[in-house]
């Protein structure tokens, strides 16, 4: 089965790298060379542009920055319309509901099956191949994807027939984490200004009532004050942020922990610290607390 990959950023390269390993004949297109050579060397193709990367796939696998990039890279290029009838589009990146409805209705128009895949993890957990990959679309495409889905990751969701379902669940997950961010960074700011070090307050609570992986992998950048190089840039952060609050008043849901993470992300942004990994949302609490902590320059 002949497979191509758009966009080999932060994410899509190790998942890329890792399909390769798993034997696959995969065809890669990037818009910077460098990282396209280095997957060649491993043994993938190099193709010169998205629509010349995906003429002979069977499947294709895309996870670009956002909706504007994805519609760029996949549909402005030409590449859809290069697309075999029958050939299934996987789009794993985190998009607005809107778009990945309307992605979803413009790839049968092409008669290409698309099948939203959002992933749940960082570089380096992609890098090991344990992402936890959410999936929606019709039930055929997504069975005759899953294999190649893991050798990416270490467990395939199927969430629903409607692909805009898989990019809720992720905007759902993205939501609470930003919230258990900001949590954490505001409860840390409070106990230091009571004497109460926060690498000890994060030890006690990531081993016992929040030991789970979320509040851990963020506590280390916490209790490091540790937030480049950025897996998740503040600015990410603050555009999958919106896209929770976005699909929140499509169906007037209120999420007013929402606009609170958000107006936070925006004073990292503002301040110029866009680039820092969105962890930096305990380091702006402990500024507002007014705590006397190391700073990243």
């Amino acid at each position: 089965m002949k497979t191509a990959f758009l966009g080999l950023g932060t994410m899509g390269a190790p998942m890329a790298r890792n399909l390769v390993a798993g034997g696959v004949d995969l065809t890669v297109w990037n818009r910077s060379r460098q990282t396209v050579d280095s997957l060649c060397e491993a043994g993938a193709h190099a193709a010169d542009s998205p629509e010349a990367a995906v003429a002979d796939a069977d499947v294709v696998f895309s996870i670009l920055a956002d909706d504007a990039v994805s519609e760029k890279v996949v549909v402005e290029s030409g590449a859809l319309a290069r697309m075999k009838r029958g050939a299934i589009h996987v789009n794993m990146a985190t998009v607005s509901v809107p778009f990945a409805q309307r992605m979803a209705a413009l790839h049968a128009e092409h008669g290409v099956q698309y099948v939203a895949a959002p992933v749940m993890g960082r570089a380096d957990v992609a890098a090991a191949a344990k992402l936890n990959i959410l999936a929606a679309g019709d039930d055929h495409a997504i069975e005759t994807v899953t294999p190649l889905l893991e050798k990416m990751g270490q467990k395939v969701w199927p969430v629903g027939a409607s692909a805009e379902m898989a990019n809720v669940v992720k905007i759902q997950v993205n939501f609470m984490l930003a919230v258990a961010i900001e949590s954490m960074g505001e409860a840390c700011a409070l106990g230091e200004v009571y004497g109460i070090e926060t690498g000890k307050f994060l030890d006690i609570v990531t081993n016992t009532l929040f030991a789970c992986l979320g509040y851990q992998s963020y506590a280390g950048l916490i209790r490091e004050s540790r937030y480049k190089p950025a897996n998740m840039p503040a600015t990410r952060g603050n555009k999958d942020v919106g896209l929770a609050l976005s699909a929140a008043n499509d169906r007037q849901v209120p999420l007013p922990l929402g606009g609170v993470v958000r107006d936070s992300l925006n004073e990292i942004i503002a301040n110029g610290d866009g680039d820092k990994d969105w962890g930096a949302l305990a380091e702006y609490a402990a500024r507002r607390a007014r705590v006397d902590r190391p700073r990243e320059d």
